[in-house]
């Protein structure tokens, strides 16, 4: 399959290439920053615990009636303020659901999250937002898909502390229950081998007191993301995959060291059909015991039609090889046990029919059982620039509509754990 991916400053645009650019990827808490195209595996990207407080009394929902409300009407269904006369004519009130169609988001049987943050039935439902301030721009996408998301995703670099504030505001906002998915690229300013060498150590060391004593709740960090295009094998460049693999390793045992059990760990790759084929590529891998979700970044081009295409095909001359889709990939060749997910996705407007992206969302409702090991899917919500295109979801009416119906299906709506 051929993927275009949004991406900052790291990637100049065009085609994908394994060879060096002009800047690194640059989401340092700015996922707002336009992304570039990739071909893929899955879908290329380069690419955002549990928070959970009273719901408000005054809508009728918070601590002297929550016994009587249930789960998914605390979680999910809170009501989200009514959004403002230029909003509803910017995303059209025709494209609201009725109540018909928003089916009850009430799981068949009873599902459980177990200490990794992976439900047992169902996945989770989340967004990067690419505009600023983030509550704001949180909530505004909240309102457009007339739902609270389970997963808030955004990025941090070198020594940024984290959570941040905001990020625990939101986590905790009342009304809401949102997971924190925090991403993280230690080597800002140093190396993969540097920081395996201990040159982050004090600032891991301040991270580690931060969130021991901020914020214990469970929530995902990805260590150095999409780190593919940049390895080089070169003795000496401190950019091998054995040093990534070093890095990684290094930075989780810090923290468990320091005491910090509340972090799931998490390896995001590209899943870039280019890279798979590479020798090293195996080699990035940290390892099953430092390792607790493994994701990838999936984008749609317009010959991208259906989620299973956008997840498990491999680009033409990949599957020319017998090499598989990243999803069948991965469980074959890192683990069959590790809950995945789709870190960033998204549908594009580049084949300028609006009917394909709001086909793409209908078909994740019709093949999403078919890859039970994904477990979150977390949106790319940006205008990217005419290098990769739209991937907001109310471009149309349609696809708003579209992925307003799939987030409300009861597969996507597992109970987000309480404090």
């Amino acid at each position: 399959m051929i993927s275009p991916r949004p991406d900052g400053p790291r990637r100049g645009g065009g085609v994908p290439s394994p060879g060096p650019t002009s800047a690194r990827c640059s989401k340092a808490g700015l996922p707002h920053l336009a992304k570039s195209a990739l071909a893929v595996v899955t879908g290329a990207s380069c690419a955002f615990a549990a928070a959970l407080v009273a719901l408000n009394l005054a809508d009728g929902s918070g601590p002297a009636t929550r016994a009587a409300a249930p789960w998914y009407q605390q979680i999910h269904k809170a009501p989200i303020a009514a959004a403002g006369a230029a909003e509803k004519a910017r995303n059209g009130d025709g494209a609201r659901l009725s109540s018909q169609e928003r089916a009850t988001t009430r799981p068949k049987a009873r599902c459980t999250v177990n200490r990794v943050l992976a439900p047992s039935c169902g996945a989770w439902w989340g967004v990067a937002v690419n505009d600023y301030p983030q509550p704001k721009a949180l909530r505004a996408f909240e309102r457009k898909i007339d739902r609270s998301v389970a997963i808030y995703h955004r990025y941090y670099r070198g020594k940024k502390v984290f959570p941040s504030r905001t990020d625990i505001a939101l986590a905790r906002e009342p009304g809401r229950r949102r997971l924190l998915m925090l991403n993280w690229k230690p080597d800002a300013g140093e190396s993969w081998a540097r920081v395996a060498s201990g040159s982050m150590d004090g600032h891991i060391d301040e991270l580690s007191a931060h969130i021991k004593q901020k914020f214990p709740e469970r929530f995902w960090l990805a260590i150095h993301h999409e780190p593919e295009e940049e390895v080089r094998e070169q003795a000496g460049s401190g950019y091998r995959a054995a040093d990534y693999r070093a890095m990684f390793r290094h930075v989780v045992k810090r923290f468990r060291r320091n005491g910090v059990d509340n972090v799931v760990f998490s390896m995001i790759y590209m899943g870039y059909s280019g890279y798979v084929v590479k020798p090293w590529f195996k080699t990035l891998y940290p390892g099953n015991d430092v390792v607790d979700w493994i994701g990838f970044d999936a984008y749609a081009d317009p010959s991208v039609k259906t989620f299973a295409h956008l997840v498990d095909r491999a680009a033409p001359r990949e599957h020319k090889l017998g090499i598989a889709g990243f999803y069948r990939w991965a469980r074959k060749n890192l683990s069959n046990r590790k809950p995945l997910m789709l870190s960033e996705w998204g549908g594009t407007e580049m084949s300028g029919d609006p009917r394909d992206k709001a086909e793409l969302f209908r078909s994740i409702a019709r093949q999403i059982k078919s890859y039970p090991a994904l477990k979150a899917l977390i949106y790319w919500d940006a205008q990217n620039g005419h290098k990769f295109g739209n991937t907001r979801v109310d471009a149309s009416d349609q696809s708003l509509r579209a992925y307003r119906k799939l987030g409300h299906m009861p597969y996507f709506n597992p109970p987000v754990p309480r404090r």
